[in-house]
């Protein structure tokens, strides 16, 4: 009869090969469903919009927009008289706007003296929303004609997945932000950038490389190396594509490691998204601490540690629920004007989406009953349009 000892080794001397084939066998489950979901040899792509939802992202009314595309400049009706609108027709109705107004109204890019706008959208807890809250940030942004740049720092690339980039498949070596930003050999970051199904939308994707900074990076500090600080890495980068885009989304890992720390000290303003129940908000109070104290070692060391904005965003919110509104409650009392005014509603259009690996800016509104997609896209309008707003009132634009 064995010994427990002997039990307890005979597990241990077995254990990394029976996770080595959980692992394997969980990656091929997971290709065959993917390929089930989403051919290899399709390529996502975004929808047209209605007319309704062409007006709100250019920023017209729906009557004006009918004039506009019956002088001409909008995309041919269809069979029953309608027209949809794709991303590249909004495009081309913004420019023929400003032609007409004779100002640079409609188009929303950058002007000069306005400095490239970076957000870091970072929680130190799972779960909290944080790279769906940044997909549909990116794209939200991207559909309303900023050129914007999505930065995927989480290993675990969840953000690079849901915009048509498999990390295991599609991310080779030296293709996430670490190839631009490692110690030996760094690649330009042009190189890195890829374009997205949505025009104006790039990505820097990401997977499991992305943990080989946490790994180099102090021994780079141990040997004292000349080159820029991690905490100036990702800033730096950056100002070598910076005339190419008005924004920047960085999804930062869920952890305070030397990546979330680089994204920190290159973002020009921050969003911390928050689940609004009692241990989701004592963990934020640990990691504000935390960062707290990292951030203001990091400062000392020269790195840029002010912000145009800072912001706490309450998501996957249910309204009838008693004690996330008391705890929504009790945040606002503490963070005042430092919360966004709306939440991010919990709901299933977004979570069903989520399956298919789509935002709800692709999915087409007849798939959801009318009433859960349209509180949905009310909730991510109103919560986008609220930090695009912040943006905008950086650059000092009404």
């Amino acid at each position: 009869m064995l010994q427990p000892s002997s039990i307890l080794e005979e597990v241990q001397e077995h254990l990394p090969s029976m996770l080595a084939a959980d692992a394997h066998e969980l990656a091929r489950q997971l290709q065959i469903h993917q390929t089930k979901i989403f051919a290899p040899t399709a390529q996502k792509t975004i929808r047209s919009f209605q007319p309704s939802e062409a007006a709100a992202f250019i920023g017209i009314g729906e009557g004006y927009l009918r004039q506009i595309a019956a002088e001409g400049h909008g995309p041919e009706p269809l069979a029953n008289g309608r027209r949809l609108y794709s991303s590249e027709d909004m495009d081309r109705i913004r420019r023929v706007l400003d032609d007409k107004n004779g100002a640079a109204k409609y188009v929303p890019t950058r002007r000069p003296g306005e400095k490239l706008q970076v957000i870091a959208v970072m929680n130190f807890k799972g779960g909290s929303g944080k790279t769906t809250t940044s997909a549909h940030l990116a794209q939200y942004l991207a559909l309303r004609g900023y050129r914007t740049l999505a930065i995927d720092l989480d290993p675990q690339a969840s953000l690079s997945a849901m915009f048509g980039h498999q990390p295991e498949l599609d991310v080779g070596e030296a293709e996430t932000i670490y190839g631009a930003i490692r110690y030996e050999s760094p690649r330009p970051v042009a190189e890195i950038v890829r374009a997205t199904y949505t025009p104006n939308l790039h990505l820097i994707p990401g997977n499991l490389e992305l943990m080989e900074f946490e790994h180099e990076t102090p021994k780079a500090m141990l040997q004292a190396r000349t080159e820029a600080m991690f905490f100036a890495r990702i800033g730096e980068v950056l100002g070598d594509i910076e005339s190419f885009y008005d924004v920047v989304v960085i999804d930062c890992p869920p952890q305070l490691g030397f990546l979330t720390m680089s994204a920190l000290c290159a973002a020009t303003s921050t969003l911390i998204t928050i689940h609004p129940q009692m241990l989701d908000v004592m963990s934020m109070s640990q990691f504000l601490s935390m960062t707290s104290e990292l951030m203001a070692v990091v400062e000392r060391a020269g790195g840029r540690t002010s912000y145009d904005w800072m912001r706490y965003l309450v998501t996957r919110f249910e309204p009838n629920d008693g004690p996330q509104s008391q705890m929504t409650g009790f945040m606002r009392a503490i963070f005042g004007n430092r919360m966004l005014q709306h939440a991010m509603l919990k709901s299933t259009a977004v979570s069903d989406a989520g399956v298919t690996k789509q935002t709800l800016y692709e999915v087409e509104r007849s798939q959801f009953t009318r009433g859960t997609y349209d509180r949905a896209m009310d909730s991510l309008t109103q919560v986008n349009s609220e930090i695009e707003a912040l943006l905008r009132s950086v650059w000092g634009r009404k």
